[in-house]
């Protein structure tokens, strides 16, 4: 059985699909992050306070739609979640 993920994996997750689409709806978020939505607006609102995202809207058909862009300190983030899963890896841990 696969192991949950656990919170920082979860933010690493979130990040990478932000940062692999340059901007990405809530819903496509949601479901490239496997989150409910519950959880994944409580985290969206954590990493927003925490400057790693921003949420940004577009007018699309006279429609107004919400987008996340991932910031410098996100991609820092991801970064050195990298660098951090190298070296677990490296020891074997």
């Amino acid at each position: 059985m696969a192991q949950k993920r656990n919170k920082i994996e979860i933010v690493n997750d979130i990040l990478n699909s932000i940062h692999q689409k340059g901007e990405i709806k809530p819903t496509h978020l949601m479901y490239k992050s496997n989150l409910s939505h519950t959880l994944m607006k409580s985290y969206l609102e954590e990493l927003i306070d925490k400057e790693f995202i921003k949420e940004t809207s577009k007018e699309h058909k006279g429609h107004s739609h919400s987008y996340f862009i991932i910031t410098e300190k996100g991609i820092d983030f991801i970064e050195k979640f990298k660098k951090m899963k190298q070296f677990e890896e490296t020891f074997g841990l």
